[in-house]
């Protein structure tokens, strides 16, 4: 069978796998890979660059080596099984089901007036500190994290299948959580982590402006969503969350972005769609997570379309 029906066959696989089943409570690959890379932090940290990019290498390549290493032994095997490798790998690094599931559970404590319990759910969504935040925060900021994990946690892992296989899927997934780790700018990872945040903007770079593109394609509001993108994008502070935060709050029609507070420390970001859009309401949650799920189809079926240019490309049409 050829390569690019393996991709097609086996990603559709694991994502509908994590439409079904979601991530499961005990033993997720990526918690694993986490448990990994902290021991490999303990055994390699020192405050210097150097030492982050070696962190960075070993981990990342190892998850890129083990996706090898699995797509080589299937590779003389049955179409089934490069089929279920695909997809098992296609589920193990996708979060959408999970996504939609805390953000639901947010919006659904909000909507029932239960702020307290809002705010203990919403670090499972992102890195804000809740105590800080009112309700049309919490609003807020769960529709700004659907919109960038959306990319992150879904689209850019489809992206990188379809342009490497396997071994792509694992790294990118690998990249990422990476950068969740010691990719931020605390004063322990600044230095160490400095590798892995900049991997982590190249990595995801194409996955951010395909899940723009189909933010704008599938959105309520495609001339807003277009407006926004171009007019907001470049004030975000991050390369790849810019473009994907500006075509949902022009598709939703609402306003993202502003104050933000992450463990003490205040960010004041550029807001976008400001002229356009409205305060984001509870009712807006599902909204987002509606059209994360409408984009994530679009990605798929956008991906199946490169994998099969790169196989006529390459002229390696079969697995």
């Amino acid at each position: 069978m050829r390569a690019d029906r393996v991709y097609a066959y086996g990603a559709a696989a694991g994502l509908i796998g994590d439409r079904i089943l979601g991530d499961p409570r005990r033993g997720h690959p990526v918690a694993a890979f986490g448990r990994t890379a902290a021991a490999v932090e303990r055994a390699l940290w020192r405050d210097d660059r150097a030492r982050g990019a070696v962190h960075t290498l070993v981990c990342a390549g190892g998850a890129a080596l083990v996706g090898a290493l699995g797509a080589r032994v299937v590779r003389s095997r049955p179409a089934a099984a490069r089929i279920a490798l695909t997809a098992a790998a296609t589920w193990a690094v996708v979060g959408g089901t999970s996504l939609g599931r805390e953000a639901r559970a947010i919006g659904g404590a909000l909507a029932a007036g239960d702020a307290e319990v809002a705010r203990e759910r919403l670090p499972h969504l992102c890195g804000r500190d809740p105590q800080a935040l009112d309700e049309q925060q919490m609003a807020r900021a769960v529709v700004e994290s659907v919109a960038e994990n959306t990319s992150d946690a879904v689209v850019g892992a489809l992206v990188w299948g379809a342009l490497a296989g396997v071994p792509g899927l694992l790294a990118f997934r690998a990249v990422n959580t990476l950068d969740a780790m010691v990719g931020h700018k605390s004063p322990r990872y600044l230095r160490y982590g400095w590798a892995s945040a900049r991997l982590d903007d190249l990595a995801g770079w194409p996955g951010a402006r395909l899940t723009a593109l189909a933010a704008v394609l599938a959105g309520p509001d495609r001339r807003g969503a277009v407006r926004a993108w171009r007019a907001d994008a470049a004030r975000h502070p991050s390369p790849n969350a810019g473009p994907v935060e500006a075509s949902f709050a022009g598709a939703l029609g609402v306003r993202l972005g502003g104050t933000l507070a992450y463990g003490g420390r205040v960010e004041h970001r550029a807001v976008l769609n400001g002229e356009a859009g409205r305060p984001v309401e509870v009712a807006d949650i599902e909204r987002a997570v509606r059209l994360s799920r409408q984009v994530t189809w679009l990605a798929l079926g956008t991906c199946v379309a490169l994998r099969c240019a790169v196989s006529r490309r390459t002229g390696k049409g079969r697995a």
